[in-house]
């Protein structure tokens, strides 16, 4: 079970054993404010060159599969 699973999962085993309304209502308050907003998010000049800069990589197949990026990894620790 992925690690969010077992978080959420804990969250409502504690909730379930909590019986004081205005704990729970508190609670609601809380989750009801915090939840996520579809807000945009601006991006930098800087930021929005690396995003084309790595797709043109992706395009021009400039790019390395994760099991080799570990061995890479493995061998340039090894180096040092």
């Amino acid at each position: 079970m992925a690690q969010v699973d077992v978080i959420r999962n804990g969250i409502i085993d504690k909730l379930l054993a909590i019986s004081d309304k205005d704990y729970l209502m508190a609670l609601l308050r809380l989750v009801d404010n915090s939840a996520v907003e579809d807000e945009k998010i601006k991006l930098t000049k800087e930021q929005k060159l690396m995003l084309e800069m790595s797709e043109a990589d992706i395009q021009n197949g400039r790019t390395i599969s994760q099991n080799d990026l570990d061995k890479n990894d493995l061998e340039w620790l090894k180096g040092k």
